[in-house]
């Protein structure tokens, strides 16, 4: 039997939602999996007539690609729901960076499993998660493993402080994760990344923490390992209105000036955050195609700002959600972040038009494959198979007159049906089919109880 008359995988009868300019969304569709590709796209009509190892009749559901997380931390799922009310650097210093202190690597590597498998139920197939807790090469792959066993894929970007700079000094943050120097940070990372180089399913970046209060040759050396090895490089930036004015105050500039002035923005650079920009920086960041992972949640949870979202993506810029982690958004939930992306521009300029629900949604999936480089993030022949069902029965989705609307204000991960990444159903019926959920939550509770005693935090 030809490729062309068979599929390992037929999805079919739910509103296929491409992602594809061209295509939009194909009511009654059908999408056909072969290996881990998409192998054609269509009305139920048009694919029936292949011969499918697996045919699932997805009536009543949304077929969509699968979402992508572009900036997390899972290591902070142990400490959901602390550290409250507290502003961007107090919590940092007073609060997590005491909590990733006590971690140990099995803490770090349950808690990565804690979140991968909230994330694949939510229908998040790959994510990026910037990881310094702790930061130890054997750490960093076993969180990496830990992702990939849950069966996402993406990038664990190792985080990294370096030497301690002025800002980390005069500011308090010169704690225990400024653990080595930045030679030696860099030569770590060097070896995480080639334990998991380029293509690999989970991937590792280098991750430095902040560009404001990171060693500035930390920040060098990343983006030139980066260029070396293929790979892209990540660091919060601009997160908070406090950043620009420290910054400016040590250097006389501010982070992401001076990252354009040493030539380190571009398309291997990944930017955190990115809030406080001027029209200046706006145009750095979209001249030179540098990316950035927006995350609304977060950054209502620590009221540290609202993206200039169109002005970015008119400039050029690649702009993709993120959740953060579970300790600064505490839901490791996708559709969630699309919703207060369009909720939040509109209120911040008191205008209905400032976002969109297919806006929202193009940042959740095609936007955010662009982010982490991977094929994936529209249904269309020869693309990655990784897709995300979703229910639309439940009364919360009843009617449902445009589907992407309905997605992006109504639905929530827990209408998640089915999780495919490459090809593989990962989540089914709503749970995890690789690992032992119940077992890993278990272990995440006992384990999130000894590290606040540790800590001190509770």
């Amino acid at each position: 039997m030809s490729d062309a008359t068979r599929c390992d995988l037929l999805l079919t009868g739910g509103a296929v939602v491409t992602m594809d300019a061209a295509t939009g969304v194909v009511e009654d569709g059908a999408v056909a999996v072969l290996g881990d590709r998409v192998s054609a796209v269509g009305t139920a009509a048009e694919l029936a007539g292949l011969r499918a190892a697996r045919t699932v009749d997805c009536r009543g559901t949304a077929v969509l690609p699968g979402l992508v997380d572009t900036h997390t931390h899972l290591y902070q799922g142990l400490a959901r729901s602390l550290g409250e009310g507290m502003p961007l650097w107090s919590w940092l210093a007073d609060f997590m960076w005491p909590y990733a202190a006590a971690l140990t690597r099995e803490d770090a590597r349950v808690a990565a499993l804690l979140g991968a498998v909230e994330a694949a139920r939510a229908g998040t197939t790959a994510l990026l998660d910037h990881h310094y807790a702790p930061a130890d090469p054997e750490t960093v792959l076993a969180v990496a493993a830990a992702v990939e066993a849950v069966g996402l894929r993406g990038v664990v970007a190792r985080g990294m402080a370096g030497t301690p700079s002025a800002v980390a000094r005069d500011h308090g943050l010169d704690g225990g994760l400024f653990a080595h120097s930045t030679a030696t940070e860099l030569e770590l990372t060097r070896a995480c990344v080639a334990a998991r180089p380029p293509g690999s399913r989970v991937e590792v970046w280098p991750g430095p923490h902040n560009v404001t209060y990171a060693d500035q040759e930390l920040l060098r050396g990343s983006a030139a390992l980066a260029r070396e090895l293929g790979t892209g490089w990540h660091a919060h930036c601009a997160s908070t209105p406090r950043d620009p004015e420290v910054y400016r105050g040590a250097y006389g500039t501010t982070p992401v000036a001076w990252l354009h002035e040493w030539g380190l923005l571009g398309p291997r650079t990944t930017l955190a955050h990115g809030i406080h920009l001027s029209d200046a920086e706006v145009r750095m960041v979209g001249e030179t195609g540098t990316a950035v992972a927006h995350c609304p949640v977060s950054n209502q949870y620590g009221a540290d700002g609202v993206l200039r979202l169109r002005e970015l993506r008119a400039a050029g810029a690649v702009v993709a959600l993120g959740t953060d982690g579970a300790a600064y958004n505490h839901r490791q939930d996708l559709f969630e972040c699309m919703k207060q992306a369009v909720l939040v521009q509109r209120l911040h300029r008191l205008d209905p038009d400032a976002s969109r629900s297919g806006e929202a949604l193009a940042l959740a999936t095609r936007e955010g494959a662009r982010l982490l480089g991977v094929d994936a993030g529209v249904l269309a022949p020869g693309r990655l198979a990784d897709v995300t069902v979703v229910g639309l029965g439940a009364p919360h989705l009843t009617p449902h007159h445009d589907v992407g609307a309905a997605l992006v204000y109504a639905a929530r991960g827990s209408d998640v049906r089915m999780t495919i990444v490459g090809g593989e159903v990962v989540v089914e019926d709503g749970r995890c089919v690789r690992v032992d959920e119940d077992a890993i939550v278990a272990e995440a509770l006992d384990r999130a109880r000894a590290v606040a005693r540790r800590a001190g935090i509770v």
